[in-house]
C-alpha cells in the first residue's frame, strides 16, 4: 500500500510539474499587465507602477545582453518531476570543446518543444555534466521580454530573444563556451507535428547559418525524437466551415503574437482520459557532431547555401543513425520542406 501511495504521489507531482507553466505564465503575466495601469490611474499606489516601469526601462537591454541566469532556478527539483513525466533524456554523440561557441539547431518544434526546454533551460537532464564548461541559452519570442516579472523568470533559466542582436551578443561578446539553441522551424513547424510524422521546415531557413558564418560559431544539429508523439493534432478537412475558422484563427494568432494556434489534444489528469496534457511518451534529444564554420564578416549567398547544405546532410545523418533506437521505423525518412 505504501508503495502504491508513493507511486501515485510521484505521478501527481509529475503532472503538477507539467501543468505549472499555465498558472505561472498566466499569473506572472497578468499581474503586471493588469495592475500597473490600474495602480497608475485608479489608486494612490501609482508610485509602484512608476517604479516598475522605470526599472523596466533601465533594465530594457539586459535580455539582449546575456540576461541574468540563475543556477538555483535551473536546478529546481520541479524540473526533475517535469522530466520524469515523459521521461526526457539528453544524449551526447560528440564533445563540444569550450574553446568554441556553438549554435545548436533543434528539430522538430512540436507543439510546445518540451525536450528543448527541459534539456537546455534546466539542469534536469544534467546538461552541465554532459557538456562541461558550455553555457546554453535558448532563443524564444522577443515580446515575452516586454512583460515585467515574466522576463526575469525566463531569463533566470537562460532564455533569450531569438533575435540577431541577442544571439550575436552571446556568440561574440561572452568569450567562448557559449551555445545558443534555436528551434529552427519555429511556430510554423508546430502545425506540421503529429505522431508518426518527421517533417520539418528547413529548406528556406538559412538565417541561423548566416549567423554562424558571421560569428564563426560551430553549427550543431540536434533532433528531439518523440517530440511529435506527445500530442495528437487535428487539421480539419479543407472546404468545411470549421477549417475556415481554424485557418482564420491561426492566421490572426500568428500575426498578433507570432505563434501558431494548434488544435491538439493529449491525455487528461488520468492516463486513460482525454485532455490537453501531453501523453507520457519518451522524448530523447540527440546532439550531433559540431560542424566547423569559418568566420566571414559578410558571407555571400553561395557560401550560406554551401554550409546550409552541409548542415542538412549532417542532420539527415544524425536522424538516420538514431531513429530506430528511439522509436521510429527503419523506413522512416526525414522530410525537409
Amino acid at each position: 500500500m505504501a508503495f502504491l501511495f508513493r507511486l501515485d504521489l510521484q505521478e501527481c507531482l509529475q503532472t503538477l510539474a507539467v501543468l505549472q507553466w499555465i498558472p505561472v505564465y498566466i499569473f506572472l503575466g497578468a499581474i503586471p499587465v493588469l495592475l500597473i495601469p490600474y495602480f497608475l490611474v485608479f489608486t494612490k499606489l501609482w508610485i509602484l507602477s512608476v517604479l516598475t516601469l522605470a526599472w523596466l526601462a533601465y533594465d530594457w537591454n539586459t535580455h539582449s545582453q546575456g540576461g541574468r541566469r540563475s543556477a538555483w532556478v535551473r536546478n529546481w527539483t520541479l524540473w526533475k518531476y517535469f522530466q520524469n513525466y515523459f521521461p526526457i533524456k539528453l544524449v551526447k554523440t560528440h564533445d563540444l570543446p569550450p574553446k568554441h561557441n556553438y549554435i545548436i539547431a533543434n528539430h522538430p518544434h512540436g507543439i510546445v518543444s518540451y525536450g528543448v526546454f527541459i534539456n537546455f533551460a534546466t539542469e534536469a537532464t544534467g546538461f552541465a555534466q554532459i557538456f562541461p564548461a558550455i553555457t546554453p541559452s535558448i532563443g524564444t519570442l522577443e515580446w515575452i521580454f516586454w512583460i515585467p516579472i515574466v522576463r526575469d523568470y525566463v531569463m533566470s533559466m537562460g532564455v533569450c530573444p531569438v533575435s540577431g542582436l541577442a544571439l550575436k551578443y552571446l556568440l561574440t561578446q561572452k568569450d567562448s563556451g557559449n551555445a545558443v539553441v534555436i528551434v529552427v522551424g519555429g511556430a510554423a513547424e508546430a502545425l506540421l507535428c503529429r505522431p508518426g510524422v518527421s517533417t520539418i521546415y528547413l529548406k528556406e531557413r538559412k538565417g541561423f547559418v548566416k549567423l554562424a558564418l558571421k560569428t564563426g560559431a560551430y553549427l550543431v544539429p540536434s533532433y528531439s525524437f518523440g517530440e511529435n508523439e506527445v500530442h495528437n493534432q487535428e487539421t480539419f478537412p479543407e472546404g468545411t466551415w470549421i477549417r475556415f475558422f481554424q485557418k482564420t484563427f491561426q492566421a490572426t494568432f500568428k500575426k498578433i503574437l507570432g505563434l501558431n494556434f494548434c488544435t491538439f489534444h493529449g491525455r487528461g489528469l488520468t492516463r486513460d482520459s482525454w485532455g490537453f496534457l501531453p501523453f507520457n511518451r519518451p522524448i530523447t534529444t540527440v546532439v550531433g557532431e559540431p560542424l566547423p564554420i569559418p568566420k566571414i564578416k559578410r558571407p555571400n549567398k553561395k557560401t550560406v547555401d554551401k554550409y546550409h547544405a552541409l548542415y542538412i546532410s549532417a542532420l539527415r545523418k544524425l536522424f538516420d543513425q538514431h531513429k530506430v533506437q528511439y522509436g521510429l521505423p527503419e523506413t522512416q525518412e526525414l522530410t525537409i520542406i
